[in-house]
């Protein structure tokens, strides 16, 4: 495939227009340039621990190292997370700060960060080599990967290496892992297993990404190696671990989704039955996606059309009386965020949650007082960092495309049309996802039209040309 590179590309009108700076108030900056850790004495010192972080190769935001070892009973996982509640003072200026921002914004050419660079890059990060102050969860497992009793306490950590996710995949090829992540394989496949008898829905739908190339952009779709879903299966854990604690507490913060309605899985039938994919009874929806063969085209219409069963998301803040929710529907469990308390406001407060139940202490007033306003917070920054990840996919698409009106195109259509919505196709080269008139059908490969690619609006559309009935090349 021609690779397409699009030069003169600036994302900084899309920081404007979502009121995106990198910039701290002079008072917050002070606070993180000054912070200490403020649960020192509180600390016991596990530096002997060979933890090991799994991130992008060009983070540096780091805020899990896991060690995870084999038992003759199961496993131990050892998952450290930066401990920021302990160098945010509750209510200064920082941490006003941060419940304006929600999280980190991530743009091609650099992130807006939640925290300054001091801290979030520099002093509470899990650099490798580096003493850092963490809330390290210890949880002991059967033979099938299935908790059997778990905790968090203040501590201090070291982190030996750091690992990319390809490096990961290639070491685990060729059976050369760091002894202290050398059981992720197995691991990972039995938490799979399980999150498939837990009716749990997984959509491995292709990543849209922007990546620097020489002078220029281009679009990538990213792969999602083996060692992805393994490394995402200790983080999905553990927010299942806290989320456990919450409820037997009676105090949290969740991340819920309801279950998916009836006529969703029904419209996702009709699908498999159009795209002749069969579909046993007492096959639940995860069991029947993760057994598609990732690599085919009836596989993308399928995850898309899946996208229509995750529908509702939210955070259910309580501290007494549970909420009437308690289960994100797409893990099949209770589940909270409290693994990138760096990049996302809510951890720092649902893992002082958990580090107090756990210890059988009383969750901090400033906690609590925090706990009403977080689901709005989050709900907002999500869906600000949700439309700030696609203008900055539209700005490319179409300024990739911008000039190629007329041309014709191959593509697979993902979703198909309907009332007044055009159908969404997937052009892979350049990596394009649009929409489509002319009410192509789901899965068939075919030709489309560019018909528009505007800068300004950040606009790309195709159409159907029904005079071509195979695809362009």
């Amino acid at each position: 495939m021609t690779r397409i590179s699009a030069r003169g590309i600036d994302f900084g009108d899309i920081r404007t227009d979502f009121a995106l700076s990198g910039d701290f108030p002079a008072a917050a900056l002070g606070e993180a340039e000054a912070a200490v850790d403020s649960r020192a004495g509180e600390r016991t010192d596990h530096t002997d621990l060979e933890l090991v972080t799994i991130d992008p190769p060009t983070s540096m935001d780091l805020d899990q190292a896991l060690h995870l070892e084999r038992t003759d009973s199961g496993f131990v996982l050892h998952y450290a997370i930066a401990d920021v509640a302990a160098v945010v003072v509750p209510g200064g200026s920082l941490d006003g700060e941060t419940r304006l921002r929600g999280q980190t914004y991530y743009l091609p050419d650099g992130s807006l960060p939640l925290h300054p660079r001091v801290l979030s890059e520099g002093a509470a990060s899990l650099l490798p080599d580096q003493v850092r102050p963490a809330a390290l969860w210890r949880i002991e497992l059967d033979e099938r990967a299935e908790p059997v009793s778990f905790g968090v306490t203040r501590a201090l950590v070291r982190s030996v290496a750091r690992f990319d996710y390809a490096g990961v995949q290639a070491d685990s090829e060729t059976g050369s892992l760091h002894p202290s992540i050398a059981s992720l394989p197995e691991f990972g496949r039995l938490r799979l297993a399980s999150a498939r008898d837990r009716g749990a829905i997984e959509l491995k739908l292709p990543e849209q990404e922007v990546v620097a190339d020489g002078d220029g952009w281009r679009l990538e779709l990213q792969p999602r190696t083996d060692a992805d879903d393994w490394n995402a299966e200790v983080s999905l854990l553990t927010g299942m671990c806290a989320a456990r604690l919450m409820i037997d507490g009676g105090v949290g913060l969740l991340r819920t989704l309801p279950k998916p309605a009836p006529d969703a899985v029904g419209a996702l039938r009709r699908s498999a039955r159009a795209l002749g994919i069969e579909w046993p009874q007492g096959v639940s929806v995860g069991e029947l996606l993760a057994g598609l063969d990732p690599n085919a085209p009836d596989t993308l219409v399928m995850m898309s059309d899946a996208t229509g069963l995750l529908r509702g998301a939210g955070y259910a803040a309580f501290d007494g009386v549970l909420p009437e929710l308690l289960e994100h529907s797409g893990i099949g469990a209770p589940y909270a965020h409290v693994t990138a308390p760096l990049r996302r406001l809510s951890d720092r407060f649902s893992t002082e949650i958990c580090l107090a139940l756990s210890a059988g202490t009383a969750v901090p007033q400033w906690v609590r007082d925090a706990l009403p306003a977080l689901p709005d917070v989050m709900k907002g920054s999500d869906s600000r960092a949700s439309k700030v990840d696609r203008a900055c996919v539209d700005l490319t698409e179409a300024t990739l495309l911008h000039g190629r009106e007329g041309e014709l195109f191959d593509a697979v259509v993902l979703r198909g049309a309907e009332g007044k919505r055009d159908a969404e196709i997937y052009v892979p080269g350049p990596a394009v996802i649009a929409k489509c008139a002319g009410n192509p059908p789901e899965g068939v490969p075919l030709s489309v039209r560019l018909v528009r690619a505007d800068i300004v609006t950040r606009a790309v559309k195709f159409e159907l040309d029904v005079r071509v009935s195979a695809p362009a090349s």
